[in-house]
């Protein structure tokens, strides 16, 4: 091990490491990410450090490899063999604390792929520091995170792109991009379905893996008892303590699109209502089963359980929205679904069009424009999913105003869920 804290690993045993985060496409690392010569000159790129090296940050770390005007130089994770294998490949530096990556100059932008309670904490203090940032979804685990985050990036002039890839998808901008332009006519209602989440998982103590920092995953979150399923999936995104589960880890995808194709939440004040099922044995304890009621202003929302899609139902048709497909109502007489085979051109007024979210994000903190997935939709998402999550828990109605972007007249109990406490000595 060197000074920096970086294990030499031989590159074949880098690759086994690798795969085994991330067992998906085969990895390649062209030589412009390792700093070879290349149509960018190195002052002109933009370096990297990657802050969380698990399957999600491997994937994001992968795809930023093949952008020439991008080149990763450190990585921090709370696994030694995690950070390390990231940093052996780009011949970079690992990191047991991403303080120290962020305390660095030479750095210009972070992706963020941590377990979801660290995402607005690391992504607050690198924005302060200086640094462009690409968080992955969900945001926060309260609303005071999402907010909190928001005025960090809009008071430093930061960059910042939510890890919400469906707007770097041409299909997902084609539907989104004929709501907004009227072809289903007025928006009536919207269905928002997302996978489920779960019970079970083992509540056994067991002993903490040799080279991992478990007081530091755990982080501004409480400190618990070590167990076998709690610090790998679903256990990160099931355990309340780090997550709201996949009322937010997977509804931000289909909520962003809804976001996106439209501005219902907007409108006027949005009332949620609904219920679901909270495990009160074993370790996983976020909501499952759920069955929300949402009005955004005049157009009603109904999120559930499902496949990840988003459908805009109008006066003249619908439009669904998925990562698969696009598809409308083709037995309605009202709507045409030939509008969906012709290709739409960009107006001066359209959504942005992004067909890289990686490359997006690059661009952006090359020419200091905003990303296709923006601070102030992925607060607009987020909200509504930690709305989702105060509502069943209170088993009451809640009503969110988001011009004052404050709760209406919440009880005690709906008015204590708007923050979480933070562990010290971490902070906003």
């Amino acid at each position: 091990m060197n000074a920096s804290g970086a294990t030499h690993l031989h590159r074949r045993d880098v690759l086994k490491q690798l795969a085994g985060l991330a067992a998906t496409a085969p990895f390649f690392v062209p030589g412009r990410a390792l700093g070879a010569e290349d149509k960018v000159a190195a002052s002109e790129r933009i370096t990297l450090g990657h802050i969380g090296c698990g399957g999600r940050g491997t994937a994001l770390f992968r795809s930023m490899q093949h952008l020439a005007a991008a080149q990763s130089v450190a990585a921090a994770d709370c696994y030694a063999n995690r950070r390390q294998a990231i940093a052996a490949v780009c011949k970079g530096t690992a990191y047991a604390d991403f303080r120290e990556l962020l305390a660095r100059g030479d750095i210009d932008a972070v992706v963020i792929a941590t377990p979801d309670h660290w995402h607005v904490p690391i992504g607050v203090i690198a924005a302060r520091a200086g640094k462009d940032v690409y968080i992955e979804k969900p945001l926060g685990v309260s609303i005071e995170q999402d907010l909190a985050m928001q005025k960090v990036i809009e008071d430093s002039g930061r960059v910042f792109q939510y890890g919400t890839q469906q707007r770097s998808i041409p299909h997902c901008w084609n539907g989104c991009e004929l709501v907004r332009r009227g072809a289903i006519g007025k928006l009536k209602a919207i269905e928002v379905d997302a996978p489920n989440g779960g019970s079970g998982g083992s509540t056994a103590e067991a002993p903490i893996p040799a080279g991992f920092d478990f007081n530091m995953w755990c982080g501004p979150a409480p400190s618990r008892t070590y167990t076998a399923d709690l610090c790998k999936t679903p256990g990160t995104y099931w355990v309340y303590d780090y997550s709201i589960g996949y009322l937010g880890g997977w509804g931000a995808h289909p909520l962003d699109i809804m976001v996106w194709g439209s501005d219902a939440d907007l409108t006027g004040p949005v009332v949620v209502e609904g219920t679901g099922a909270i495990p009160t044995e074993g370790l996983y304890d976020t909501v499952y089963n759920w069955d929300m009621k949402i009005k955004l202003g005049q157009v009603d929302l109904v999120f559930r359980p499902g496949a990840d899609r988003t459908r805009f139902i109008g006066t003249d048709g619908w439009i669904q929205v998925a990562r698969g497909a696009q598809h409308n109502a083709a037995s309605d007489p009202a709507f045409d679904p030939k509008v969906l085979l012709e290709p739409l051109v960009p107006e001066p007024e359209s959504l942005q069009v992004s067909t890289n979210h990686s490359a997006n994000f690059i661009d952006a903190v090359k020419t200091r424009k905003t990303p296709v997935s923006n601070i102030a939709d992925a607060v607009r998402s987020d909200i509504l999913s930690l709305l989702c999550d105060i509502a069943v828990r209170t088993g009451e109605k809640i009503t969110w105003d988001p011009v004052k972007r404050a709760l209406l007249n919440p009880s005690q109990r709906a008015k204590a869920m708007f923050s979480r406490p933070i562990r010290g000595p971490w902070t906003l």
